[in-house]
């Protein structure tokens, strides 16, 4: 029901093929943040093609923090992502985004931390999930700010089966203030990855929230 997943936030394909090698030993999916440099000023790797040597062996995550993110959806859906999450920010038409992703795979919108909740204008039962941003979305190893979990709690007093994922400063104390909001997806990045053993620290994360 719980899932750590593996965040991975980078400029440059080495480094993502690193931290993907990294925990794939250990990991059933991995998360990879996209940013245009028009959502946030920051941006990272965008070319797709070279992730379609692991989509048979990991499940792929696209977390989409781009300007009117279903144009990236076929190009990332050719190279074997499976599950489209995309912010609402600088979404024309969310409808249209939901619709146009559930021929790729799971479709999931998502809201930035100082975003309201009545910002979003599908009705849960047309997602496969949804994620909270707990920081401003933009640079991985920001604080956690658990004010923005309150959405998380209307969600969840709404729909108690939706997948709801959580990223942005999740580490061994936040992750239970996530859990106990109704977070059942969690994704961690520098938590898991500046540290010696990632794997321990992935695991540290699965305990708690298994507990």
């Amino acid at each position: 029901m719980f899932e750590v997943i593996p965040g991975i936030l980078e400029k440059e394909w080495d480094s993502i093929e690193k931290k993907i090698k990294l925990v794939f030993p250990f990991a059933r999916t991995v998360h990879i943040d996209l940013l245009d440099g028009e959502f946030a000023p920051n941006s990272t790797f965008l070319d797709p093609k070279p992730f379609k040597k692991y989509s048979d062996d990991i499940f792929l995550e696209l977390h989409m923090m781009v300007d009117n993110p279903v144009e990236y959806l076929k190009p990332w859906a050719d190279a074997g992502f499976k599950r489209f999450i995309g912010h609402i920010e600088k979404m024309p038409d969310q409808a249209e985004f939901v619709t146009q992703a559930k021929l790729f795979g799971e479709v999931g919108l998502a809201l930035d931390g100082p975003t309201p909740l009545e910002e979003l204008k599908v009705p849960l039962e047309d997602l496969d999930n949804l994620l909270f941003m707990t920081i401003e979305a933009g640079f991985s190893g920001q604080e956690f700010n658990p004010q923005y979990l309150e959405k998380i709690k209307k969600v969840r007093e709404k729909s108690e089966t939706i997948p709801i994922e959580v990223d942005g400063g999740i580490n061994d104390l936040t992750i239970v203030l996530a859990k106990n909001s109704g977070v059942t997806r969690f994704a961690a990045t520098s938590f898991i990855y500046n540290s010696g053993n990632s794997e321990e620290q992935f695991r540290k994360l699965q305990r708690l929230v298994n507990f």
